[in-house]
């Protein structure tokens, strides 16, 4: 296990190699801001330098709360909305065009995943060994990914394990999180020494000292777009199984640049390049209006439904995940901010500008139609939106955690950030609550987990709703938050 003092994205054991810092959030609110040792100053581009003594302090060995605080947010809004997004249609996905709370999980995790490489990767003295760390945990990504989402794990509710390989789902939250990271911070390794040694005067200085930061997130966007509305979609068909039974349903293209959801460019590379069984199979369009009458929960599909509503969608494809390179584009600016520039006000004018800024290009791509807020296509106008709410809220944090010292009330927040992944594991991905099913009396349905649910929420409340919502507040949230706490204390984390 690794030490909570040192950073954790991948590069705390090295300790000569690939140096990470955090800053003392206990000292913050006195001013003392980043700064590097006096023989890492010709490789890390800093504030303009008066003199030494002015320039921003990071003291070694303590952790970013604001950082753990966010990610352990995101982490708390992934289970609420999986567990409870049943019970309330309002807080899971979109069906298609719009923004729920759901919809903002995996851009937070790509924001904070883009923050944590810009404070991990501030010097890179070794570019082979940071590459190598950089590669090995994407894979360690990618194989979680694949086991906890490609359908191997049956948890929590099937005591069964394996998959059917003509069946396997290749790509998954993990995934998406692995591809991004491995581009942003392979970037930002490789860019190094191409960083000015100082910063010039001015609120845009920070852009162009890692102009390549951000020509990385352009290609991205570059590529997605001409692709998503260029791309020359044709007729396609897909078989749904039913017993012993199959049907063929055929959709019906042959156009470019539909946004919608039979016919657009996101679903047609997935289809080519994983093919249509690799595919999710359960996707949110079929709680949309035109499949159900339910709408917007789950229902038996109308009558009149279009054969689409039917057909498997891959919401973590890969067109979208290269759109997504934009979100950990934004996050690993708002980590150059923080080491870069001294003062509290300095960074939240720099992140709430930004965050605004991105605010307002998302209302205006998204009321004027040109391109709706989409996060099964993660069209740019949701890129601006949910990164524009995770600058926000992190500048939120940051003002109620470092800046006016109100660290006690989100340590359980900090907590489940340290062990994210853990947490993300056992509790987002129910191993933990599928290891509890498998102790059992008699049949599969009573064990503890059904009987908590039932006895201690559903029948005390008379509502299965209102059960199930505070289930997951009582059961879950702070079941892992105290849980959290408590592996802190004991110095235990779980880091790839």
């Amino acid at each position: 296990m690794e030490d909570p003092k040192k950073l954790e994205e991948g590069f705390s054991n090295q300790k000569n190699n690939i140096s990470e810092e955090n800053i003392d959030t206990n000292r913050i609110d006195n001013n003392q801001d980043l700064v590097s040792h006096e023989n890492d100053q010709k490789i890390l581009s800093q504030p303009l330098q008066k003199k030494e003594e002015e320039e921003p302090i990071i003291k070694k060995g303590k952790r970013v709360a604001t950082l753990d605080a966010f990610r352990g947010l995101t982490i708390v809004l992934m289970i609420l909305v999986d567990d409870a997004g049943g019970a309330y249609a309002c807080i899971d996905h979109s069906p298609w065009n719009g923004c729920t709370l759901a919809d903002f999980v995996m851009p937070f995790f790509l924001f904070i995943v883009g923050v944590a490489i810009a404070l991990a990767l501030k010097r890179v003295p070794k570019v082979s060994a940071a590459i190598k760390k950089v590669t090995l945990r994407t894979l360690k990504l990618l194989f979680w990914g694949i086991i906890l989402q490609g359908g191997y794990s049956h948890a929590p509710y099937d005591l069964a394990y394996g998959v059917d390989m003509k069946v396997i789902r290749w790509c998954g939250i993990l995934q998406r999180i692995a591809l991004v990271y491995l581009i942003v911070a392979l970037i930002e390794i490789l860019t190094t020494k191409l960083r000015p040694t100082t910063l010039t005067p001015g609120h845009f200085s920070i852009f162009t000292a890692y102009k390549w930061q951000w020509l990385g997130g352009f290609v991205a966007f570059v590529v997605y777009t001409t692709t998503i509305y260029g791309l020359y979609v044709p007729d396609w068909n897909f078989l749904v199984h039913d017993g012993d039974t199959s049907q063929r349903y055929t959709v019906k293209c042959g156009m470019r640049g539909h946004l919608g959801p039979a016919c657009n460019a996101v679903g047609y590379v997935d289809r080519q390049v994983w093919g249509i069984n690799h595919l999710y199979n359960q996707p949110v369009w079929a709680r949309s209006k035109v499949c159900t009458l339910s709408y917007p929960e789950t229902g038996p599909f109308r009558d009149d439904a279009p054969s689409w509503c039917r057909a498997p969608f891959e919401p973590e494809g890969l067109l979208s995940s290269i759109s997504a390179i934009m979100s950990g584009t934004i996050g690993i600016h708002y980590g150059h901010v923080l080491i870069h520039f001294k003062g509290h006000g300095e960074r939240l004018k720099q992140w709430i500008s930004m965050g605004l800024g991105l605010l307002i290009t998302a209302f205006i791509l998204h009321f004027s139609d040109a391109i709706p807020l989409n996060k099964q296509l993660y069209s740019f106008s949701y890129v601006c939106f949910t990164a524009g709410n995770a600058g926000i809220v992190f500048s939120g944090l940051y003002i109620l955690i470092d800046v006016l010292a109100m660290r006690i009330p989100f340590l359980w927040l900090e907590w489940i950030g340290m062990n994210a992944m853990l947490i993300f594991v056992m509790g987002a991905q129910g191993i933990f609550a599928g290891f509890i099913n498998g102790w059992y009396f008699k049949n599969e349905d009573n064990n503890l987990v059904n009987w908590i649910q039932h006895h201690v929420f559903f029948d005390v409340w008379k509502s299965q709703r209102l059960g199930t919502l505070l289930y997951v507040i009582f059961a879950e949230i702070t079941f892992w938050a105290v849980l959290a706490g408590i592996l802190h204390r004991l110095g235990i984390y779980w880091k790839l």
